[in-house]
């Protein structure tokens, strides 16, 4: 199959044995099933694509040109989560199919994990940073603090990107080459070495290495 990516959310971590009796960490991504919801072709669109839909949204926050694309493609519900694809010119899927992670995806191959990195609130530069500690003996007044961040006369203001303390975490995040362990296809599980970004259940889009048409998760 020609498409390369899938949608799905972090199940968790756990460890897997090798044929040598090697322990391994490994991430659990539940990615699936995945519906067409609709076809992008050359002619009509200029490219060819597949939007593929994951999960069933409230019919409350459906919005109604999602549930008609959902409908025209013979969905029962609209997706909560909607990502294009691309995929070769002869390549048969269509609205309303059915795309698993074992069509998708093979052990011993490598893939990029993108998704959004825990949150982490308003921090200092120890932890944001990895900055020294200051002294702590007695009568320090400096043991967590910045020191000098300004300038002199000129330019009389912060370089741009100066490290200090702010907001952390949350942000897009991509681990490259991760290599698959195990598909479980009966599940739609798809174990890849080591950790990747986010808390458990956090939406994630994994793509084989080297893939195009990379999308946004």
């Amino acid at each position: 199959m020609s498409v390369d990516s899938l949608i799905g959310r972090k199940v968790g971590m756990t460890s897997v044995f090798d044929d040598a009796g090697a322990m391994h960490g490994v991430t659990v991504l539940e990615l699936g099933p995945t519906r067409v919801v609709e076809r992008r072709t050359k002619e009509r669109n200029g490219y060819d694509a597949v939007v593929l839909g994951f999960e069933v949204a409230k019919p409350s926050r459906a919005r109604k040109p999602q549930t008609g694309s959902a409908k025209k493609a013979g969905l029962d519900a609209a997706p909560r989560v909607v990502r294009e694809v691309r995929c070769a010119a002869d390549e048969a899927l269509k609205a309303g199919d059915t795309v698993r992670v074992a069509d998708v995806f093979e052990v011993g191959g490598l893939v990029d994990v993108v998704g959004t990195s825990r949150g982490k609130g308003f921090q200092g530069v120890r932890r944001r940073h990895k900055f020294n500690l200051g002294p702590r003996s007695h009568g320090s007044k400096n043991y967590r603090e910045t020191k000098s961040t300004g300038q002199n006369t000129f330019p009389a203001r912060r370089w741009p990107g100066k490290r200090m303390a702010g907001h952390m975490g949350d942000a897009r995040r991509t681990v490259r080459n991760l290599k698959v362990v195990a598909v479980d296809a009966e599940r739609n599980y798809l174990m890849v070495a080591g950790p990747v970004p986010g808390w458990d259940t956090g939406l994630v889009y994994v793509r084989k290495v080297g893939a195009k048409g990379k999308g946004r998760a």
